[in-house]
Parts: structure tokens; C-alpha cells; sequence
């Protein structure tokens, strides 16, 4: 789903633990400075809340009773990308907004698993304090990032 301006529909998930520290996973195959939260593309007839429980499972290996939804940003938060990129059916699109979810993990930790999905997107995690991402996520996320964990803050 990409908008009028070229930005694609995304969700972005925030689990945190019952110390609120926060799930950072590894993308796949990249270096060492390639830690994001998990998030991916809505498609096409998807409610965002759809799309973020269906990527929470995808993407980690979790299902709704795992979690507790704790709250979500109102507005979407935008990014732009260096480059231009393509979708699988070729369209354009510049960056992604997105809604972000704040989740608090309830089952054991040993559920979360990386590789539910059809392509895993991650190979490792681990938890670190709540602030720690802002620091750490690629230049043009940052601004994101910030939005994000401040706006979500409010419902711990």
C-alpha cells in the first residue's frame, strides 16, 4: 500500500519485557550495525493491528496471547529512504509511515522464535533498556525511533 507521496504502509512493535526493556533483533546476513525493531509492510485490505500481530508472528514467532497490547501511536511517523525502492509488484515507493505498537511479552521467553515465517527477516535478539534503540538504529529511522518510544512511553 503506497500512498499519494510514495510513502509505503508499515507497522513498527515495540515488545517490551516486565522490566520494560525492549525486544533489538539483528536483520539477517547484515553487519553488525544492522539491530531494528521488528515492523513490516501492511497489505493490501489490512488493518494496521492486523498487520502488527501478523508481523509479530512472522517476524518473532509470537501469537496475540503472548502479548499484551499496551498502546499505539494516533498519527503515522514517517522516514524517508536513501534510495528509491520497489515493491514485489515493481511500484516506487521513497520511505514508509507507519503506526507503532507498544507490546508487553507474556509468555516465556523460549517462545519467541525468528524463523516463523516464510523468509526470516532476523537471526538473533536480545533485550536492552528502552532508550538504548535512539542511539544505536540506522541515521534515517532515528527521527522515527525518537517519536516513537516517546509517544509509546506514556503506557508503561
Amino acid at each position: 500500500m503506497i500512498d499519494k507521496q510514495g510513502y509505503r504502509a508499515n507497522v513498527g512493535i515495540v515488545l517490551c519485557n516486565k522490566d520494560n526493556q525492549v525486544l533489538w533483533a539483528h536483520r539477517l546476513a547484515q553487519d553488525d550495525r544492522a539491530w531494528q525493531f521488528p515492523q513490516g509492510g501492511i497489505q493490501h485490505n489490512e488493518q494496521p493491528l492486523q498487520a502488527m500481530y501478523r508481523e509479530l508472528y512472522e517476524e518473532v514467532g509470537l501469537i496475540p496471547d503472548d502479548v499484551q497490547l499496551l498502546g499505539e501511536t494516533h498519527d503515522w511517523l514517517a522516514y524517508e529512504f536513501e534510495n528509491t525502492k520497489l515493491t514485489s509488484q515493481g511500484e516506487k515507493y521513497i520511505g514508509q509511515k507507519q503506526k507503532w505498537f507498544l507490546l508487553r511479552l507474556l509468555a516465556a521467553e523460549s517462545k519467541i522464535c525468528l524463523n516463523k515465517g516464510d523468509l526470516p527477516e532476523f537471526d538473533a535478539w536480545r533485550w536492552v533498556d528502552y532508550d538504548y534503540p535512539i542511539a544505536h538504529i540506522v541515521a534515517f529511522k532515528k527521527h522515527v525511533y525518537q517519536q516513537a518510544l516517546e509517544l509509546l512511553r506514556t503506557y508503561l
